[in-house]
């Protein structure tokens, strides 16, 4: 039985249920899910954004300003900044504001969505 995942109010991905052992996809995917997950796979598609992710989900309780993102990766904080946005409009990451400092946390469901989407074993 298929199940869907949503992530920040894009269109759903179809993904098939933990213990059904068929192919991932029942069926092609629409026009509209294949943007949605092309947005976020074009988001991660960069070296940057991608030690990002895994920076910020490594990070102690889980979230990281930008401030403490700037120096290991060596890029000013206007880049850093950029980048940071790119994966939030994709859903990857949530923003809160503290302050004049933002915060980042990865959404665990957009990265489980994705990877359920590219899994060839279930």
């Amino acid at each position: 039985m298929s199940t869907t995942a949503s992530i920040q109010g894009r269109p759903a991905i179809p993904v098939i249920d933990e213990a059904c052992c068929t192919p991932l996809l029942r069926e092609p995917i629409t026009a509209s899910q294949a943007a949605d997950l092309s947005h976020k796979l074009k988001a991660l598609a960069d070296p940057t954004r991608l030690r990002l992710v895994s920076m910020v989900a490594a990070h102690e309780g889980g979230e990281a300003c930008v401030c403490e993102l700037t120096e290991p990766l060596g890029l000013t904080q206007p880049t850093i900044s950029h980048h940071l946005k790119i994966l939030v409009d994709a859903g990857i990451f949530t923003r809160d504001k503290r302050g004049v400092w933002a915060y980042y946390a990865l959404v665990p469901s957009a990265m489980d969505a994705l990877s359920a989407v590219l899994s060839t074993t279930r």
